[in-house]
């Protein structure tokens, strides 16, 4: 099968979170299986350029119809660890691409909105005729649209669209005005309730609504978020849309890439282990100590690795750093905030905490650092509002560092409370908590420290436990597979 994936992001060539682990991963799990699998992004100036091997002019001169003519632009190719990379660079005074970062820009909408066409002119000029276009999130909404509005129309009557959702929030919602610009031009025909019009605010297109309705499938990345988008407040809006559309929607459950996050061969950790030899962690612990200078003491770790905002709990990821210290365990975190209060907020505790023997903040992102801490760690945190899979707590149990988190979304699927599971004793891997607040993160935190200290033998079987977990690309991969067959 030939399939294309079309994104804004790809590992570790163009990364802002876990939407580029995905496209990475599952390409290579299709790769693996026999397909041929090829990748279109934007070419950004802030890309990682040294990750990228070969880079040529594939196309010379692509011209994408755009507004009242057209823009220039030059595809390139290069090989990002074996998969194999088509990257757009427009030639324009909008300079779509060359901003230094990916996101946050008052012309995002126009900027994905381009992206999106000249992926699919890119494909229709070159000749190529994909069994299935699989396109991610709100930034390439609109591909399904344009495929099935204009480019069957121009030869491209065979491709199928999967389209995945990994995170409900942002939707792409802009004004009608972009119509035009992509040749969309039939206002009041997109801008209708049953196509592109957003739910919530009357005057608006909706990006990602287009996608579910345009798509032959949609999918977002957990089973558990599935249902909480089309029952919850977690659909922000677009319920009534998957609703509609629920017959082609279902949840798949991301996988980890297990060439990059494995302790046994991991080369930004300096002891390697399995769950056999898993004495040899604890070389790494001493080794996060030393580097963040905590004191060698006997006291668990534990961690939080990731973005500082609201979604991810910020409140309880905050009050689970002075819990920590105030019951005998050390705290660890890595992560920044978008918002600059939250940042703000968090290099004032570091300031505060910053004479703390038993505590480390890590304002940014660090990936060797990363790895150590989930070497390292005894236990992270994962307090989150919402969460459509999470790969952290993934990459917890892979480590041997005991995950614990709130019960939504992809973290319900994958961790199952040692205390209070249906699942047998034997497969449980972590701790699990219900509501939001100060007392419950509280509470399952006493419940992890307390098994650390008082049976420690326990507590390793707890870790072992985890280790045994694979959630590969693998199975999901499979269902991927099945999808595209439905739809073909």
């Amino acid at each position: 099968m030939y399939i294309v994936m079309i994104a804004s992001e790809c590992a570790p060539v163009s990364k802002v979170g876990g939407l580029a682990d995905v496209v990475y991963g599952l390409s290579r799990e299709l790769e693996i299986r026999g397909n041929e699998v090829e990748i279109i992004l934007p070419k950004y100036d802030c890309m990682r350029y040294d990750h990228i091997w070969d880079l040529n002019v594939a196309y010379q001169d692509l011209l994408v119809p755009w507004d009242d003519g057209a823009i220039h632009c030059t595809v390139w190719f290069g090989s990002v660890q074996g998969r194999k990379c088509f990257f757009i660079e427009p030639h324009s005074n909008n300079n779509f691409f060359h901003r230094e970062r990916y996101y946050g820009f008052p012309d995002d909408a126009m900027r994905f909105a381009f992206f999106s066409k000249a992926s699919l002119e890119f494909l229709l000029k070159s000749n190529r005729h994909p069994n299935i276009i699989h396109c991610h999130d709100w930034q390439t909404g609109l591909v399904p649209v344009l495929l099935y509005e204009i480019y069957q129309h121009q030869g491209m009557h065979h491709s199928r669209v999967c389209y995945t959702i990994h995170n409900f929030r942002y939707q792409g919602i802009t004004g009608i005005d972009i119509l035009s610009a992509t040749k969309l031009d039939r206002a009041e025909y997109y801008h209708h309730p049953d196509r592109l019009k957003d739910n919530t605010h009357p005057s608006a297109l909706n990006f990602m609504k287009g996608g579910i309705v345009y798509s032959n499938f949609v999918t977002t990345v957990s089973p558990k978020h599935a249902g909480e988008a089309r029952h919850t407040d977690q659909g922000y809006g677009l319920n009534d849309t998957l609703h509609k559309h629920q017959n082609k929607f279902c949840g798949v459950l991301n996988g980890l890439d297990y060439e990059v996050w494995n302790p046994e061969i991991d080369p930004l950790i300096p002891y390697h282990y399995t769950a056999v030899t898993l004495d040899n962690k604890y070389g790494n612990k001493s080794a996060l100590r030393d580097r963040l200078l905590l004191r060698q003491a006997f006291k668990p770790i534990i961690a939080y690795v990731g973005r500082l905002d609201v979604q991810k709990g910020v409140h309880l990821i905050r009050h689970g750093i002075f819990y920590a210290l105030q019951n005998e365990a050390q705290f660890v975190l890595l992560g920044s905030s978008p918002e600059a209060s939250i940042n703000n907020d968090f290099w004032q505790l570091k300031h505060e905490l910053n004479d703390n023997e038993d505590c480390h903040l890590e304002i940014g992102f660090n990936e060797e650092l990363a790895h150590l801490i989930y070497a390292g760690a005894d236990m992270i945190i994962m307090p989150s509002m919402y969460e459509p899979c999470g790969l952290t707590q993934l990459i917890a149990l892979r480590y041997g560092t005991v995950p614990i988190v709130r019960s939504v979304g992809g973290l319900v699927d994958t961790i199952f409370d040692r205390d209070n599971s249906s699942k047998p004793l034997t497969a449980r891997n972590g701790y699990v908590f219900d509501e939001a607040d100060y007392t419950a993160i509280e509470t399952v935190m006493h419940r992890a420290i307390s098994l650390w200290y008082a049976y420690p033998d326990q507590f390793r079987k707890l870790i072992r436990q985890g280790m045994q977990y694979n959630y590969s690309w693998h199975r999901s991969g499979q269902h991927y597979l099945d999808i595209y067959e439905h739809i073909q």
